[in-house]
């Protein structure tokens, strides 16, 4: 029996469970090349997929536009395809989507569940929602932050705060565009408020007094800082300027969710945390709360944006509505490697379209070992596409993390960004103990910490101005290859950690081998390994 899942606002994207397990989740973005596209899900799926004959529910939520399109055309084609297999349609609400992602992809049997994002749509007591409310917010509650209680194959509201009140995810994006000119969602570059979290590493927080009003946008000041034409002027006058400015968003926005979930650790005492929304992938953040709330094991959704929704809103209806239980300690339910594997035929297909411009040799992983420890930048190709926006493995670019110039090397000459933005140490799981403070699984690179004293001198190219880093812990049961290949690596240099960061420049994650070769010839990557069949391919 299959549950498929649509999204269909910005970062649309479908999802399929079978029997509770996700077998695939696809974002549009991937296809279309357009990062948080808004498209028609629905129809992506039918564009995409060829059997429906074991489709028997569908579910989607209230957001605004799905009445243009033809989004409820495709929709409602869907749902007569779920009708025909003695299903139907279900509703499910924005960030009771969030919350039933976080917990129900969690191996905690309880645990508090908050999220926090710039908003969505979900009935006050939690329920679902009627077809014909599909595209009327006014009928339903709009909020950005949301409390939970989750237990065993039930999720229940605490409470959900309106966005009136608190709005941190809408507050960035105005920060983001206005004060430092950045992209937000609706930009085609994409959400780039990562890169002002990047920034307050250089900066120090010299500016809070005009974020006071992050807390409560009743204030009547807007839904952005007490004085954003100053805080612009001032960022223009030196890059100093914009760090400090950031530092100062930073570290309000840190002291505000530590108040919010404060109140709710010292009521319920929960052991378990469980995070969504596109505000928890501020990682700084969430690597602080293992300090605020050290006896508290914490769990980030694998894609808490709103591409996460479609799977959201399937686990919702399997587990609580339909009652099944609970799918503990299963790799398959939280795997994020949930995209198209592509055939050699493919990759061969590819690589023949540009036999002009590339030679190709076999090789396997000692052969790419070898070249990495030669300071080459290898993009890697195989398996799965993750879904999510970090690279874990199967679309990334990887480089040796001793050399402190690799960091310049890829920020300038492949992914053309900014000089201060860092990468991520792709860590084996057994090793994080002996490399950082804290010892906790991140295998989605949901969290930003310190290295231990003196560590963080061994890999300066995965190093963050303020000794942090964030990490990616890597198991065997989670991707064998990037294990195995990560563990080749240690046994020649001694340390455990590659650097990764996604197979992209200033676009979406390559989804095909067609993507991967364009975005290889364009930019300086040295080599590109399409792994799972042992093909080397080199600029001619």
């Amino acid at each position: 029996m299959k549950i498929v899942g649509f999204h269909s606002g910005h970062d649309s994207a479908y999802s399929i469970l079978e029997d509770g397990i996700p077998i695939v989740h696809n974002e549009s973005e991937r296809f279309n090349r357009r990062k948080n596209s808004v498209d028609n899900s629905m129809q992506f799926f039918l564009d995409n997929e060829k059997d429906f004959s074991d489709v028997k529910y569908i579910t989607t939520h209230r957001t605004g536009g799905m009445n243009k399109n033809n989004f409820m055309d495709s929709l409602n084609e869907c749902e007569n395809i779920a009708k025909e297999n003695g299903g139907g349609l279900y509703i499910i609400g924005h960030h009771q989507s969030h919350a039933a992602n976080a917990f129900f992809t969690s191996d905690f049997e309880e645990a508090l569940i908050f999220t926090v994002d710039g908003g969505g749509i979900d009935n006050l007591d939690g329920s679902t929602h009627e077809k014909n409310q599909i595209d009327q917010a006014k009928d339903g509650f709009i909020t950005c932050t949301t409390f939970w209680s989750g237990k065993d194959n039930k999720i229940e509201p605490l409470e959900m705060i309106s966005r009136g009140e608190i709005n941190i995810g809408y507050y960035w994006a105005i920060c983001t565009a206005r004060i430092f000119g950045l992209g937000t969602w609706r930009d085609p570059r994409g959400d780039q408020a990562g890169t002002v979290m990047g920034m307050a590493a250089l900066g120090k927080p010299k500016y809070m007094e005009y974020f006071s009003n992050l807390s409560n946008l009743k204030s009547g000041k807007g839904w952005g800082p007490t004085d954003m034409d100053y805080l612009v002027s001032e960022a223009k006058k030196s890059e100093q300027n914009k760090f400090d400015i950031a530092a100062s968003l930073q570290l309000a926005t840190e002291n505000l969710i530590k108040d919010l979930l404060t109140p709710y650790i010292e009521k319920y005492k929960p052991n378990n945390l469980c995070l969504s929304g596109g505000v928890a992938l501020n990682c700084v953040s969430v690597g602080k709360m293992l300090d605020w709330f050290p006896n508290i094991n914490i769990y980030v959704d694998p894609i808490p944006y709103d591409a996460g929704l479609s799977l959201g809103s399937s686990r919702y209806l399997y587990h609580q509505i339909l009652g099944n239980p609970r799918i503990y300690n299963s790799q398959q339910n939280k795997t994020p490697y949930l995209g198209y594997t592509y055939s050699l035929s493919d990759v061969e297909e590819a690589l023949d379209e540009r036999k002009d411009e590339i030679e190709t040799i076999g090789a396997d992983d000692d052969y790419v070992v070898h070249n990495l420890m030669r300071k080459q930048i290898i993009s890697v190709f195989g398996g799965g596409s993750e879904s999510g926006r970090r690279a874990l493995g199967n679309r990334s670019i990887l480089a040796d993390p001793r050399h402190a110039d690799v960091k310049d090397i890829v920020n300038e000459k492949v992914k053309h960004r900014q000089w201060f933005r860092p990468f991520a140490p792709s860590v084996l799981r057994d090793y994080v103990k002996d490399w950082f403070v804290h010892d906790v699984e991140s295998p989605y690179m949901n969290l930003a910490m310190n290295f231990l004293d003196g560590k963080s001198d061994e890999v300066p190219a995965v190093v963050h101005f303020d000794d942090t880093a964030r990490l990616q812990t890597v198991t065997r049961e989670e991707n064998q290859w990037y294990y195995d290949f990560i563990d080749k690596f240690r046994q020649k240099t001694g340390v455990p950690i590659v650097l990764n960061t996604s197979f992209n420049d200033r676009e979406p994650i390559v989804e095909t081998p067609q993507h991967a070769l364009d975005c290889f010839l364009r930019t300086n990557i040295d080599c590109l390994y399409f792994r799972d069949y042992g093909i080397l391919v080199s600029k001619k």
